[in-house]
């Protein structure tokens, strides 16, 4: 299943001001895919369940599903390079880990045709950077592919940036190795073991492109872009900055 067709970097990754950085081919600074999302998303939603349950719940809520979704991707991960992946820790969250990880390995992960990476680190020079859970063939199509567990099966009205997500890996690996990705599979299993797969390709992944050009100019109107800012930066000159976005994409 595996097939290291490419060679993918590894990411030095920076923490500055509470941003999560990394470092481009050319010692440029950018931010990650995450980053981008979470500063040109709505956050009102989240803000307004926080305020209800308030701060200590939804620090526990997110705790639990980041220990959760950790172990389950690492079983995964183990799974999928052929090594031991049923290592959990004896606690509650560990039998939690451990049942979703096998419903993903015996009955969601079939479609996976071949893996070229795992945990691979992306990254288009000067704009922004990530790790893609895994990026393969997948129902016989080059797809990233991203294994996600949730309290309850999301909805896909929901999830707009995970597919946003998917777009911008999607759109740096076929800028980085010119390859043509037009595929997002998000897997999913929630805490019932319910699985359930999104599938994202052709004109619903053009969408999905724009979307994310869109989200990246966004962040780049008021953050910092090969070193500069972009608020400090002449008005003729920064039209052309942000349109780099647009142009090195599909």
């Amino acid at each position: 299943m595996i097939n290291k067709l490419f060679e993918y970097p590894e990411l030095e990754r920076v923490e500055k001001n509470d941003v999560r950085y990394y470092r481009d081919s050319k010692d440029n600074l950018v931010p990650s895919v995450t980053t981008i999302l979470s500063a040109t998303g709505d956050h009102s939603g989240i803000d307004a369940w926080k305020r209800r349950v308030g701060p200590k719940t939804a620090k526990e809520v997110v705790d639990e599903a980041t220990t959760i979704g950790t172990a389950v991707h690492l079983a995964i991960e183990n799974y999928l390079n052929g090594l031991d992946w049923d290592q959990f820790n004896d606690d509650r969250l560990g039998l939690m880990a451990h049942q979703i990880a096998k419903r993903f390995i015996d009955d969601c992960l079939g479609d996976i045709d071949e893996v070229w990476g795992l945990e691979s680190g992306l990254v288009v020079d000067g704009l922004y950077a990530g790790t893609a859970d895994c990026i393969g063939i997948f129902k016989g199509k080059p797809t990233i592919i991203d294994f996600k567990t949730a309290k309850k099966i999301k909805r896909k009205d929901w999830i707009e940036d995970y597919f946003l997500q998917g777009s911008a890996y999607a759109n740096a690996h076929n800028v980085m190795y010119e390859t043509d990705i037009e595929s997002i599979a998000i897997l999913m299993v929630d805490r019932d073991l319910l699985f359930k797969e999104f599938l994202i390709k052709s004109n619903e992944f053009k969408s999905y492109t724009d979307k994310w050009k869109q989200r990246i100019i966004g962040y780049y109107k008021s953050h910092e872009i090969l070193g500069l800012s972009l608020i400090h930066i002449s008005e003729p000159t920064r039209p052309r900055l942000i349109s780099y976005a647009v142009f090195c994409l599909k």
